[in-house]
């Protein structure tokens, strides 16, 4: 919520503030309150419900045991990177069979693409299988490659943030895909993309998987890196 409450704020004063407009991916449209309350609520209900006994479990199965020294800065960097590399590739793979395979589409992933026009609280507006699928990976990746337990935290943070980031509906200057130069990051406009024609943008934060698999696609306004 802490990284929502920003984009909220935007939601709010964009039609007050004509400015804004030019930053906003899809201009004509616009969250209403139903659809953030709606959004609002089932985040919630998820994270009460499945979200935090899960969390809880976790804890007791693996308990944080913080070393005495924290990794280096250069380590730190570079396992955070390795993580969302394989946290993307697994996202990548997981989220093309379920548009791939109708069943799978139907049950557990079309919840997601309820709204075609991204915005930031239906981040998370997905089904509980979508949700915990999501965070296992987000979980696995950092035990795989032995982070440090500081390295795990800040991997949770930055994926919150990023996928904060993808849903926002805003092109902002300081997106990630605007700073990581060549094309490398997706972004808002290329996951807005995949919300309003399905077909493409499979993976979550990078293009390579996209681009190796010929699913990426761009809108006709926005330029190629």
């Amino acid at each position: 919520m802490f990284f929502c409450l920003p984009y909220l704020a935007l939601d709010a004063l964009c039609h007050k503030i004509p400015a804004l407009k030019k930053y906003q991916v899809q201009p004509k449209s616009r969250p209403t309150l139903a659809m953030v309350l709606h959004c609002l609520a089932h985040t919630v209900y998820s994270h009460l419900v499945f979200i935090f006994p899960l969390s809880v479990a976790y804890w007791y199965w693996r308990p944080v045991d913080l070393p005495l020294v924290a990794p280096k800065l250069h380590r730190f960097i570079l396992d955070i990177v390795a993580c969302l590399l394989l946290f993307d590739f697994q996202y990548f793979a997981w989220h093309l069979l379920h548009h791939k395979i109708p069943w799978l589409y139907k049950n557990f992933h079309k919840m997601h693409h309820k709204y075609t026009s991204t915005f930031v609280l239906a981040t998370q507006y997905s089904s509980a299988w979508e949700m915990l699928s999501l965070g296992f990976f987000a979980n696995v990746s950092p035990i795989l490659l032995g982070c440090h337990p500081m390295t795990e935290m800040a991997v949770f943070i930055v994926h919150i943030y990023l996928s904060v980031e993808d849903h926002c509906g805003y092109d902002l200057p300081w997106s990630m895909h605007n700073l990581v130069p060549f094309g490398l990051c997706g972004g808002p406009n290329h996951h807005d993309l995949h919300h309003e024609k399905f077909v493409s943008n499979y993976a979550p934060y990078f293009t390579h998987w996209d681009k190796l698999f010929n699913t990426i696609a761009q809108k006709k306004d926005q330029k190629k890196p």
